[in-house]
């Protein structure tokens, strides 16, 4: 971490120094690079990017023309290199035939709710995202009840396990599932995992897969970290993913860590939510994984071996309409956040939310405000004890805004809340990966399952209503206490909130 970080700060210090003194000793190099950050300030206004994703650039870069545009071009522009960006869209164009729709599933939900078929479909047409029947969902909180499942159904493997995780880290959760895939492998299950280097580099060992290869579980670390000034080291991979035989599968807020089950105590209790899928949707969530291993590894995959009726020869009970769906970077389809959007935009009675992270966008601020504008019961839960200083202030900077048009604002005071999850109309719900900021909605690569008239939809308003009862309501007095340093603080933050 050390030579890492020395490494990153030495070419920071070089770029800066390097314009400073070219730039002083050659008035017209001065004149040039001050005329580049004009024509980048153009750029920015022109994208269709976000307003505020704009306005967080426009502003240094105008305060510091001489080092403003040629820091966006390095650091801003969201594309990513052509081959890593062409290489994963490849491996979904060529696979997309894979995931074909039952359009009787989609005529079904049309004649139920037309409102909620728009959803499906955008989904299926947009994220190449089958909306499916024929499978069973628990929803899963907190992360111990998580573990106990997910080490009870990994203990019944016999074909294969995949997993992908944003984090891990050694402890008594990793280790007890560790534990278990070693024996699988032993078994001669076929056991596969990715982890992203970013989320795991301060809590796994340099070429810790390395250990794990030689374990016999096939490891890859996706998009890995080197250091080299480069905005390829945004887009990381916060999925968290399991897949078991192919017909089952969780999804969720839980990285495979010690304080996801409160065997560690960071910033008090660590309150968290997944949900288990077995039946037809798991194959959504299988090619999802396979998709990024192909990428990662260039292997070829048969994917249609991982289908879930392959190694499962019963038939799932149908538990209402399941959707699992991914978000990528790197296709200009802000999936999640619209997917967010849709929900809040077509509530009829109420939308209640959890989220850790509240640094939302304009588009996402009017949906809520005028839903609550509206009638609609608009109630958010964000957490108490931060686990960023910064990020909390600047969640916290949303509260007025939100509250004078009527949204119902909580913390929750037991410690820090991880949940992504949303509930509407005691109907449609979401459990996934997608938290509500920026990195999450326009970087990382995400996913999530949208479910409707599901079991795990009441049970999601049952933990909500729950989590009700441990939090402290906000109210625009309490916004009014703030001291006015810490509200120049938070306003600052605010502007420069997409960059974070």
């Amino acid at each position: 971490m050390f030579i890492v970080g020395l490494l990153i700060l030495l070419q920071f210090l070089f770029l800066i120094f390097g314009i400073w003194k070219l730039a002083d000793s050659f008035v017209y190099l001065y004149s040039i690079l001050t005329l580049i950050s004009l024509f980048v300030v153009v750029y920015i206004v022109s994208t269709e990017d976000n307003p505020s994703y704009k306005l967080a650039w426009t502003i240094p870069v105008l305060a510091f023309p001489v080092f403003g545009g040629l820091f966006y071009l390095i650091f801003g522009l969201k594309k990513t290199t052509k081959r890593f960006r062409e290489k994963i869209l490849k491996i979904h164009n060529e696979t997309e035939y894979l995931l074909e729709q039952n359009e009787e599933v989609l005529n079904e939900i049309a004649k139920q709710d037309k409102h909620f078929y728009t959803q499906a479909k955008y989904l299926k047409d947009y994220a190449s995202s089958p909306i499916y029947k024929n499978t069973i969902t628990e929803y899963l909180s907190p992360g111990e009840e998580f573990f106990k499942v997910l080490i009870d159904e990994l203990k019944k493997a016999r074909h294969y396990i995949f997993l992908e995780y944003f984090i891990i880290e050694e402890g008594k959760m990793w280790d007890d599932i560790l534990e278990i895939l070693e024996e699988k492998v032993r078994q001669g299950v076929d056991v596969r995992l990715i982890y992203d280097d970013m989320g795991c580099l301060t809590t796994l060992h340099y070429k810790y897969y390395e250990k794990l290869r030689q374990k016999g579980i096939k490891t890859v670390v996706f998009n890995p970290f080197v250091p080299f000034l480069s905005v390829i080291m945004n887009n990381r991979d916060h999925r968290k993913i399991t897949v078991i035989d192919g017909h089952t599968a969780f999804i969720g807020g839980i990285n495979l860590a010690d304080e996801y089950i409160n065997e560690k105590v960071r910033f008090g209790y660590w309150k968290d939510a997944s949900i288990m899928l077995k039946g037809d949707a798991v194959w959504k969530i299988t090619m999802m994984f396979l998709q990024v291993w192909k990428f990662t590894t260039e292997e070829d995959v048969e994917f249609e071996k991982y289908k879930p009726y392959i190694n499962y020869t019963g038939n799932f009970e149908c538990d209402g309409y399941v959707q699992p769906y991914g978000d990528s970077p790197l296709d200009n389809e802000a999936v999640g956040e619209n997917v967010y959007l849709n929900i809040i935009n077509k509530a009829k009675d109420y939308v209640y939310i959890v989220t850790p992270y509240l640094i939302v966008d304009n588009e996402l601020v009017t949906a809520l405000t005028v839903a609550a504008k509206g009638g609609i019961d608009v109630r958010i839960v964000t957490p108490h004890i931060p686990d960023k200083w910064y990020v909390h202030r600047v969640t916290r900077a949303y509260y007025p805004q939100l509250l004078k048009a009527g949204v119902k604002i909580y913390e929750y005071t037991p410690g820090f809340i991880h949940s992504k999850t949303f509930v509407s109309d005691d109907e449609i719900g979401v459990v996934g990966t997608i938290n509500m900021d920026y990195r999450s909605l326009y970087l990382h690569f995400e996913c999530g399952v949208l479910l409707y008239k599901t079991r795990s939809v009441q049970e999601i308003k049952e933990d909500f209503l729950k989590i009700l009862s441990e939090a402290q309501e906000i109210s625009i007095e309490d916004c009014r206490k703030e001291r006015l340093s810490n509200r120049f603080i938070t306003a600052i933050l605010r502007v420069f909130a997409p960059l974070m």
